[in-house]
């Protein structure tokens, strides 16, 4: 397991929090910038992590920890991955090797983990609205000195809450600036029309020639004292007169504007930061950085950079695990391919994602079929309304969106599809235990919140074959919305390019049978439990295991089967023990007047950390090692009525 530590540099050794930071000189600030992002490349280059988005922000984060006293000062980080800076300047850099590593810090802010992580963040597009909340408060308690800095990407500018939080802000007279880095990019290059507004605002010549004036100006701000408001005044005015023949969507939602300027020139935003203090109310300041900075390869090749794994930091090459022997496709790829063959073979097929395509393999149709997948940017609730509206004419859409994301976009779900009964094809990717990522995206609860929506049905595929059967099933007549669920990473080894077989809708399979004892699982895991049986039976031991397949609508055949052939039942899913797959199978035992024994494996009622995957399926206690275990204790138990949970 990687967990290197590295030497930092002469200047960044000594920064331990940012008040030691703010005791250096400003000509040392060019310097410390140089060495942090030396010290980021060397940690994540031997272990791990989100890279070029840090890359891009080393001189904004210094400039705002000297700027500022933080934490008094409150910094609100959008999307967490941009963050690696700031944490390494707030006290974690003796622990920075430990970065999104099973027991190690989060690669995401944190409240529970330093006062510098002013708002937790792993989904983007919070930082505005979190930022103005924490404002309101200050000006309510009468703390008119305290500063709130909303630090967010323009991709994550996208999002709806954001323009939410920016339609507040413009009329409530608090302590807050929004910083905009704009380097075009999120994971993949944004799209839609604010990344070409954006644009346009940067090459604007009317911009270019007043920026001079406008900056200098803010440069003189501090020698005026109290007239300091006035040359704000004559700053807002320069702006505004610049603007004559372009609008600016930021002034006309009454926040002052200020920018574009170069991101990685640190001295001169410091200056910049230093002068906004002065001004009141809200503010944007719109920053121009380069995602990957300061690593060539990085800023060649940004999607590939965003989070590459381990690598060499001289030559740049990536390096690639040691496979011992051929590994299964991904579940990603294997939706990338088979959405492609079905758009083939029927017309009505498009695909939807918010700002994923190669997260989710989306830009395979995007590259095959262009006019017929849609990148609409983050902005999931969009994503799902949209493919309702094309639902409504006729088109089947396959709606891909990692299950964590899927949360942010629920009442769209419930309202726009599923009360209209539309096809809607959801696709759930990273369902279950996600990895390193954490609890922001673990995708523990689409079990439990899609099975309470009327219409929906919910599945999840065993394996990469049973993923083309359903995604092949769910384009079929009268099929309404549908769910299909699966997990990061790879599957297991089986022949998944054969024909599309559909799958009749609520129904499970047998995988093998058995004595006393029934295991009922769903998705990914019943391939834990083919390995647990398959050591159990060395032992004597010989448990039925069922393929469920669907969580709703359930397989009442099956169940009255199972029910009346076995007493002792354990259910197995990746997702949270609540109201899951496990709680619906205890449901249908009461309501149908059974008497059994039941033990429900899966994520329990907490949320849990980052890790890699199986060492969380351990700790959830749904590996085989957990089953086979499990199996062994309720071999010896009564045969009395009960229901427990692991």
């Amino acid at each position: 397991m990687p967990m290197q530590q590295v030497q930092a540099g002469p200047l960044l050794e000594k920064i331990d929090i940012p008040s030691d930071l703010r005791k250096l000189n400003e000509s040392q600030l060019q310097q410390v910038c140089k060495e942090l992002r030396q010290y980021i490349i060397d940690i994540v280059s031997v272990n791990g992590g989100h890279f070029g988005a840090s890359l891009g922000v080393v001189e904004l984060t210094v400039a705002l920890h000297y700027a500022f006293n933080t934490p008094t000062d409150q910094l609100v980080w959008d999307v967490g991955h941009q963050a690696y800076g700031h944490k390494i300047l707030t006290g974690r850099r003796n622990v920075f090797h430990t970065n999104r590593i099973y027991e190690g810090i989060s690669g995401f802010p944190k409240r529970s983990e330093s006062p510098y992580d002013t708002f937790g963040v792993g989904h983007s597009s919070t930082s505005i609205s979190a930022a103005l909340g924490m404002a309101v408060a200050s000006r309510l308690k009468k703390d008119k000195k305290r500063q709130h800095i909303a630090i967010i990407g323009d991709g994550a500018m996208t999002a709806g809450l954001a323009f939410e939080g920016l339609n507040h802000a413009g009329v409530e007279d608090s302590n807050l600036i929004v910083i905009l880095n704009d380097n075009c990019m999120s994971i993949d290059p944004n799209v839609g029309a604010l990344k070409e507004y954006l644009t346009d605002i940067t090459t604007s010549q009317s911009y270019n020639k007043v920026k001079d004036e406008v900056w200098k100006l803010l440069g003189v701000i501090s020698k005026f004292g109290p007239n300091a408001q006035a040359i704000a005044q004559k700053v807002e005015g320069a702006v505004k007169s610049a603007l004559l023949k372009q609008s600016n969507m930021f002034e006309s939602l009454s926040f002052r504007y200020f920018g574009p300027i170069d991101g990685h020139d640190v001295n001169h935003l410091v200056k910049v930061l230093n002068d906004l203090k002065k001004i009141p109310g809200p503010k944007i300041l719109h920053c121009l950085t380069v995602k990957g900075k300061g690593f060539e390869l990085a800023e060649k090749d940004q999607t590939k950079w965003h989070s590459p794994g381990l690598f060499d930091k001289i030559t740049g090459e990536i390096y690639k695990p040691v496979i011992e022997k051929p590994q299964p496709p991904k579940y990603q790829d294997v939706f990338g391919h088979t959405i492609v063959e079905l758009a083939e073979m029927n017309n009505r097929i498009v695909g939807i994602t918010p700002a994923m395509p190669s997260g989710c393999s989306l830009n395979i149709m995007m590259k095959a079929i262009p006019d017929r997948a849609f990148d609409v940017g983050i902005a999931e609730q969009h994503a799902v309304t949209f493919s309702a509206g094309l639902a409504t004419q006729g088109m089947i859409p396959y709606c891909n969106i990692y299950s964590s994301f899927m949360q942010r976009a629920y009442d769209q779900v419930v309202h726009d599809v599923a009360l209209q009964n539309l096809n809607v094809v959801f696709c759930l990717d990273r369902g279950g235990l996600a990895g390193a990522d954490g609890s922001t995206h673990h995708g523990a609860f689409d079990y439990a919140f899609f099975r309470c929506i009327p219409n929906m049905i919910v599945s999840a595929p065993m394996n990469e074959q049973e993923l083309r059967n359903l995604m092949y099933t769910a384009q079929h007549p009268n099929m309404g919305p549908f769910s299909i669920r699966y997990p990061r990473g790879n599957g297991v080894m089986v022949d998944w390019r054969k024909p599309f077989q559909a799958i009749p809708v609520g129904t499970g399979r047998k995988v093998r049978g058995g004595e006393r004892l029934a295991i009922l699982s769903i998705g990914h895991p019943g391939n834990f439990v083919v390995d647990a049986c398959d050591q159990l039976a060395k032992e004597g031991l010989y448990p039925a295991h069922y393929d469920m397949r669907f969580v709703k609508p359930l397989d009442i055949a099956l169940l009255h089967e199972i029910f009346t052939e076995f007493k002792m039942i354990i259910t197995i899913e990746d997702g949270c023990i609540q109201g899951g797959f496990g709680s619906a199978i205890a449901e249908f035992m009461i309501d149908n007047h059974y008497t059994a024994q039941i033990i429900r494996l899966g994520i329990p009622d907490r949320f849990i950390e980052h890790g890699e995957q199986k060492e969380l399926y351990r700790e959830c206690n749904f590996d085989a090692q957990a089953i086979m275990e499990t199996v062994r204790q309720f071999e010896g138990m009564d045969t009395k009525t009960k229901v427990s949970s692991k």
